[in-house]
């Protein structure tokens, strides 16, 4: 009877207490938040009702790793443009395109990481964070082309002919988020300083 064969079963009772089936052990938001984070596959079921209620729980994951770190992930602009989203006619197109803009993240994630690692490995005082920066900026403007084929596939002539206005209102957008970006990492950046 292999645990294996699929992803573990987490059930959520009444009393909010979640049961992992493959360990036989209650757990707690934080443990499912490390199994995530160990790449480990489960959905979570109602325990009464046996519906697959894994979104919401994810959902509740995201917002007790928001409200306790004090470092946020999620800045207040993307979450004001991912709430207008609801209920307009791109909200089919976000899902997949943060999916592909996730996956396109995790990819670079070493490349990223490497940079960063090289760059404040050296002497905190004269460290420079153009490298990393590039590789955030260049992330950012490949995710907007994206999103912006994306949008051309649902609607290629009110695209073609709307382009050069949305572009021009995106950019501003596309530039605070980079420089909501900049101020982040320059704040990390003074952090380490104070440490060295």
């Amino acid at each position: 009877m292999s645990k294996k064969d699929g992803p573990v079963i987490i059930k959520k009772y009444a009393n909010r207490r979640l049961y992992n089936t493959g360990t036989s052990t209650y757990v707690t938001l934080d443990d499912l938040a490390v199994m995530v984070k160990k790449g480990e596959d489960f959905t979570v079921q109602d325990a009464k009702s046996g519906d697959d209620i894994t979104h919401s729980v994810l959902t509740q994951i995201i917002f007790e790793q928001e409200s306790k770190t004090g470092n946020t992930l999620l800045p207040v602009s993307f979450l004001r443009q991912l709430i207008s989203f609801y209920g307009d006619q791109l909200q089919m197109v976000v899902p997949s395109y943060l999916e592909q803009s996730m996956a396109a993240l995790s990819e670079q994630q070493e490349q990223v990481r490497d940079q960063l690692s090289r760059q404040l490995g050296e002497n905190p005082m004269t460290k420079n964070m153009q490298i990393p920066m590039q590789v955030m900026e260049e992330t950012v403007r490949r995710n907007t082309e994206m999103f912006q084929k994306a949008m051309a596939m649902f609607s290629p002539f009110a695209m073609g002919a709307q382009a050069p206005a949305k572009d021009e209102a995106k950019k501003p957008v596309v530039d605070k988020d980079i420089d909501d970006l900049k101020s982040q990492l320059k704040a990390l950046q003074d952090k380490i300083n104070s440490i060295g």
